[in-house]
């Protein structure tokens, strides 16, 4: 649906209060919807591409927050490659940020509560550790 949007919506969401009224912004995301349904239209969805680019897995977790990155030469390896298909507003620190998110890295400390249940949930994804 978005990939669709024209310039009527968005005229429509500049005005829109509850969102970031930022052309610029607004733009990058309607091109990016259409570089991501033209992935999916040459047999290369989206989440193939990113999964691809995932980090190795850690030899350790990050005992304290100063050993996590803020990006790894596989976010700017996949922020090149975004771009160079189409893709606006993708850098190497929001797509590092996007691969903690989807579980692709973990980066929960040393003894966090939650990193055996992430662990856990990688394993059963087939991403192993990190």
């Amino acid at each position: 649906v978005v990939a669709s949007f024209g310039d009527a919506d968005v005229a429509r969401l500049l005005a829109d209060q509850g969102i970031v009224r930022n052309r610029a912004k607004i733009e990058a995301t309607l091109a990016n919807a259409r570089a991501a349904v033209g992935l999916r239209a040459t047999g290369e969805p989206l989440e193939a591409l990113v999964r691809a680019h995932a980090p190795p897995p850690r030899a350790r977790p990050p005992a304290t927050w100063a050993d996590v990155p803020a990006t790894v030469p596989e976010s700017l390896a996949l922020a090149r490659e975004l771009k160079r298909r189409g893709f606006r507003f993708v850098g190497p620190t929001t797509l590092y940020a996007l691969m903690q998110a989807c579980g692709l890295v973990d980066d929960h400390l040393s003894g966090c509560p939650a990193r055996p249940a992430v662990e856990a949930a990688r394993r059963a994804a087939g991403l192993g550790r990190s």
